[in-house]
């Protein structure tokens, strides 16, 4: 046995980016553990190379798709497909226990003692409590699983169409059977649940231990200037900006100051000046990644009450968590 590691998965450079300011962030603090990444093909070799500094292990692997166009559809991302792949994290058998974090998650503090949770323990997804979220759960290599787990895929599929579902069915009694298998929130804190129950967020989320950017749009998809320190993308469509802005300010630190020097290195400062790697064009112009389209027009207020109602709420904007809290706290005074 090689002992405990943190696992993730990276289907693409993209994802192999997140990856990277994850194996950063458990770094950072500390972790006893050991690292290994899962990589699909479609990962480039520069990328493997970062990511071969900072984890322990990386093992490219087939790309499993559950072809479920259907359900992805109703979740309206036709994406997570390939998210199957993650369940070939059970033939890592050469570990004792692990813990599988996605590679759009980031580590805030020291959380090595996931390891003493049995599998299978995961935090409520936001969305429907009584279902784990399959971002953060701990886990035990087993090849018996990891084939009992195809089988479930094959005859019965995945009822949301990616891994969280096949994954909930099969570890059904997770809402009743345990709750110590019941991970606190603070281990895969939401960044669009924080809008969702602000007051909860105010009173606890100074400990929370790991952010996890659900959704569709990721860190990576932003902008940032190193200069200023200030992440852009604040007027993409609002139902996709929400995500908290600290968290993402972080995101982006930890990529500026060590996953970036190192994407240098590995692809050369030819590609960069280039534009051989394309979201790092701008980079000698002071800013990664492209700039932000221009801000969108005033709404009025009528508008906006509708927009709320219809979950559309100016989350980067006028409706940000700091406009927010400003307004709670003087209705409190």
């Amino acid at each position: 046995m090689a002992g405990e590691a943190f696992v993730t998965l990276a289907t693409n450079d993209n994802y192999a980016k997140g990856a990277m300011v994850l194996g950063r962030s458990l770094r950072n603090h500390n972790t006893t553990k050991k690292l290994v990444a899962l990589i699909g093909l479609q990962v480039a070799e520069p990328c493997r190379t970062v990511l071969s500094s900072l984890y322990d292990e990386v093992c490219v692997v087939d790309i499993l798709d559950s072809g479920d166009a259907a359900h992805l559809a109703m979740m309206k991302r036709p994406d997570l497909g390939v998210t199957f792949t993650k369940l070939h994290c059970w033939t890592l058998t050469r570990y004792s226990k692990c813990v599988f974090m996605d590679a759009d998650t980031m580590v805030l503090s020291n959380i090595d003692e996931l390891f003493d949770r049995e599998e299978l323990s995961a935090a409520p997804d936001p969305g429907w409590p009584d279902c784990f979220n399959s971002g953060v759960f701990v886990f035990k290599p087993s090849n018996e699983t990891y084939n009992k787990l195809l089988a479930l895929c094959t005859e019965t599929g995945s009822f949301d169409g990616g891994d969280q579902g096949v994954l909930n069915s099969y570890f059904n009694t997770w809402a009743t059977a345990d709750i110590s298998k019941h991970l606190p929130f603070i281990y895969n804190l939401s960044s669009i649940a924080i809008y969702s129950y602000l007051p909860a967020f105010k009173q606890y989320g100074r400990d929370a231990k790991v952010v996890h950017f659900l959704g569709k749009m990721k860190p990576w998809n932003y902008s940032y200037n190193p200069q200023s320190g200030q992440v852009k993308g604040h007027s993409l469509p609002s139902d996709l900006r929400q995500v908290h802005p600290d968290y993402l300010t972080l995101w982006w630190e930890l990529y500026t100051n060590y996953v970036l020097p190192a994407l240098r290195q590995a692809y050369g400062q030819t590609a960069f000046n280039t534009g051989c790697v394309e979201e790092e064009v701008s980079v000698a112009a002071g800013e990664l990644s492209a700039p932000a389209p221009p801000h969108p027009p005033q709404v009025s207020s009528e508008e906006r009450k509708q927009r709320w109602e219809a979950g559309q709420a100016d989350y980067m904007g006028a409706d940000s968590f700091d406009n927010i809290e400003r307004k709670l706290d003087s209705f409190l005074k």
